[in-house]
């Protein structure tokens, strides 16, 4: 395991919070954290990284358009994807957190235009991580005995949480995850729902969005870009779209993937049926209105 050097980049106002982060980060003792930099200057925190996880965005308060909340989220990934153009490495793995996160890479990686659109990517890691949990615990099985399940589109409540290439393992048996529920109506609207709401539902109950989950949804995106993904597994990543399963090119999309020596891959050949075509078609409509209001919005 490699050393870890630490650079995180907030607003002036906010370093006083950050230094807090900091003691607590060192009070975790842990030895691969080598050194740990709090700035609110691009440069520093830019110049040079290996990996950037784009955490921060602008929250929609009440009241706010959309328009709006497009517009000052493009002001935030324009500046730091001239940064991460300028002083970044050319092989730096980028992954967008903040909301609309799925937009919000796509103006990154506009305004990064020396570093591949491949190095950009958005989270959907915790929307398969919701799904996965929610599958488990309605079929009474570990976690890690259900498999491929899919996140298709955006990192929204029009994504489409599909299990119909997903597996659970009952004993020494694998099965498909629709035989294990054996219960399409709820597959096909309260599990959805459940998956595609379920932030709100944790704005609601604690009052501030997720974090613990959002954190653990992040590392684990980020270290299978690093080290690769099982063998015989794929996980959902936000990526630029190549065209495939229809879905138009250059719009930042959720796919099933696999990542081999930090280079993700579509898995390609997996069947489509008329519901699944629906919602994929839906989320990728939303993603292709938010990026014309996003562009309307950079005035360039």
């Amino acid at each position: 395991m490699k050393p870890m050097h630490l650079i995180m980049l907030d607003i002036e106002p906010m370093l006083g919070v950050l230094e807090g982060v900091v003691m607590e980060l060192n009070d975790c003792a842990m030895p691969l954290l080598k050194t740990i930099v709090a700035t609110a200057d691009e440069k520093t925190a830019f110049t040079g990284i290996d990996a950037a996880l784009l955490v921060g965005a602008m929250p929609r308060k009440q009241g706010m358009e959309r328009k709006d909340l497009l517009a000052a989220n493009v002001r935030i990934f324009k500046s730091q994807g001239k940064a991460l153009d300028q002083w970044a490495k050319k092989t730096v793995k980028v992954i967008v957190v903040g909301n609309p996160a799925n937009t919000n890479a796509g103006i990154a990686s506009k305004y990064a235009p020396s570093i591949s659109p491949r190095n950009f990517s958005a989270m959907t890691r915790l929307d398969q991580n919701r799904a996965q949990n929610q599958i488990a615990r309605r079929v009474g099985v570990d976690i890690c005995d259900v498999n491929g399940i899919i996140i298709w589109g955006n990192h929204s409540s029009t994504q489409f949480p599909d299990v119909a290439h997903a597996t659970v393992k009952k004993g020494a048996q694998s099965v498909s995850a629709s035989s294990a529920v054996n219960d399409d109506a709820w597959l096909k609207n309260e599990f959805i729902k459940t998956v595609q709401q379920r932030g709100a539902a944790v704005i609601a109950a604690r009052k501030l969005s997720s974090a613990m989950s959002a954190a653990k949804a992040c590392c684990d995106h980020m270290r299978d870009w690093w080290l690769g993904t099982k063998p015989g597994q794929w996980v959902s990543m936000a990526v630029v779209s190549d065209g495939s399963y229809g879905v138009p090119e250059g719009i930042l999309y959720s796919f099933p993937v696999t990542v081999e020596n930090k280079e993700w891959k579509v898995v390609q050949g997996l069947e489509v049926n008329d519901f699944a075509r629906e919602k994929m078609d839906a989320t990728a409509k939303e993603l292709l209105q938010e990026r014309e209001e996003a562009l309307a919005a950079c005035h360039d």
